[in-house]
């Protein structure tokens, strides 16, 4: 009897969920799942095909794989008129638990056809066992930056309004307390820091121009990029790194002048140098875009996952690791970083070696 190929295996479990998972009575087209697991960008019937192709199947990408676990995890997928992927987030445990079960078999399935060893357990960088807490320290920013509503003065004074890269944080502080219903999760601006905002759990967001503690941890934790003015990029710091002796810097792209199309975003884990049974972690970029870019590598509901597998498959110790990151911007919005496109992960370290590894199309010889 001849064995039937990984390939073949997958396309056949993903052919049966489509037309079997909701029962006889469901009539699931291949053009309404493309849909629902695209949303926006509705996936063609010819795509949806060929990943159950009986004869020469095509693999999807990893992100897809993850997206058929969520939609078959609850009836709910098909509540509506039009199928549509429900969030994660809203999960009831039974869900959950569905949506874990079918993740793992279909990534194992996955990892046979491209002939990876198993590495199916989810991290959730976010996730902490312990009992904290969690700071997140952010950045403050520059009197002439501020508008009239900082003032404590005025009616209408609003804190938050002061703090730099304010959307990272809220984005964060959101998943974080979402991550651990049960723990203190605090923020705080720079400036304010005491001693017990450093002992537990730290995240500092923001580069080292609105935000000292970034400059003083970066100079504590001695990593292989710093981050330094530079006369090409007078709007933020850039990154810097030696690189086989040759000192490189990266970068941001503009298309025209005050026009950003891509930035550069740091993300750095590592145990906390003030408490070494915390983390510390870093969210950092040349410009807030590239912050914001750092942060939704792991909150991204659509990303998480797969940049979480990366992390998993990359680094000997994922709680400790550092990635620099391209982060592209279009009109203005963010997207968010997917560690498994080439070119995205511009440096990384350490990799099982030892050593760091860089993307060389992704930096700049420092003249």
């Amino acid at each position: 009897m001849q064995s039937v190929s990984p390939a073949h295996q997958l396309a056949s479990r993903l052919r049966k969920l489509r037309a079997e998972h909701w029962g006889p009575d469901y009539k699931l087209t291949q053009g309404a799942l493309g849909a629902a697991l695209g949303g926006t960008d509705s996936l063609s019937v010819a795509t949806v095909a060929s990943w159950e192709n009986r004869d020469n199947p095509k693999p999807p990408q990893h992100k897809w794989i993850l997206a058929y676990a969520q939609f078959f995890a609850t009836r709910r997928s098909i509540a509506d008129t039009a199928p549509r992927l429900v969030p994660i987030e809203s999960f009831t445990l039974e869900e959950q638990a569905s949506y874990d079960s079918l993740r793992e078999e279909l990534l194992r399935l996955y990892a046979a056809v491209r002939g990876e060893p198993e590495q199916v357990a989810t991290r959730r960088s976010w996730y902490f066992a312990d009992s904290g807490p969690v700071t997140l320290v952010c950045a403050q920013l520059p009197e002439e930056e501020r508008g009239k509503l900082t003032s404590p003065e005025n009616p209408n004074y609003t804190e938050l309004l002061s703090f730099g890269d304010l959307d990272a944080m809220v984005e964060l502080w959101g998943h974080v307390r979402m991550e651990n219903p049960k723990m203190k999760v605090t923020y705080t601006s720079a400036p304010h820091v005491v001693a017990d905002n450093l002992s537990g759990h730290v995240v500092i967001i923001g580069g080292v121009g609105w935000n000292d503690v970034t400059r003083r941890i970066l100079d504590l934790t001695q990593l292989p990029v710093t981050q330094t003015d530079d006369p090409d990029s007078p709007s933020g710091e850039i990154f810097v790194a030696d690189i086989n002796g040759q000192e490189r810097k990266f970068l941001p792209t503009w298309s025209r002048p005050n026009k950003l199309v891509e930035d550069v975003g740091l993300l750095v884990r590592m145990p906390n140098p003030h408490n070494s049974n915390r983390t510390l972690t870093m969210c950092n970029g040349i410009h807030s875009r590239g912050v914001f870019g750092a942060v939704r590598s792991l909150t991204d509901e659509g990303l998480r996952e797969s940049n979480e597998l990366y992390i998993a498959r990359n680094f000997p110790d994922s709680q400790q690791f550092g990635i620099l990151m391209r982060v592209r911007v279009i009109e203005g919005v963010v997207m968010t970083p997917d560690f498994n496109t080439a070119g995205i992960v511009l440096y990384q370290w350490p990799t099982a070696s030892g050593e760091p590894s860089v993307d060389r199309a992704g930096f700049q010889a420092r003249r």
